[in-house]
């Protein structure tokens, strides 16, 4: 699912923040999977993510967070399926969006009674 900024690139700050994630846990997640997440970097070090980082980020978070694997386990799922991973996570994400939405709907009912 892509951001539906014009942006072109975010830096860690605006990651962590779309991701729901801290900073540290981002630059953790971009050393153990270098290559799947490989940020643009200033002169001065400053990392800036793309839509695909984010999207990489999206993946390795539902492995490690949603299905509590640990990283090698995660690393070697993205090796092996990345495009299953990435409709697995889609869905998950698209479901909660759902979910999310019903609930809002059950409180503003709940509030006229």
């Amino acid at each position: 699912m892509r951001n539906s900024s014009s942006k072109l690139y975010y830096k860690i700050s605006e990651a962590s923040e779309i991701l729901g994630v801290p900073p540290s846990t981002l630059r953790f997640w971009e050393r153990e999977f270098h290559g799947t997440i490989c940020p643009h970097r200033s002169d001065r070090g400053t990392r800036y993510y793309t839509d695909d980082d984010l999207e990489a980020f999206r993946m390795i978070k539902f492995l490690i967070k949603d299905r509590g694997l640990k990283v090698e386990a995660a690393r070697q799922e993205i090796r092996l399926n990345r495009d299953g991973v990435a409709k697995k996570a889609e869905a998950i994400r698209t479901l909660g969006s759902v979910r999310d939405r019903l609930q809002g709907i059950i409180d503003a009912m709940h509030q006229f009674r």
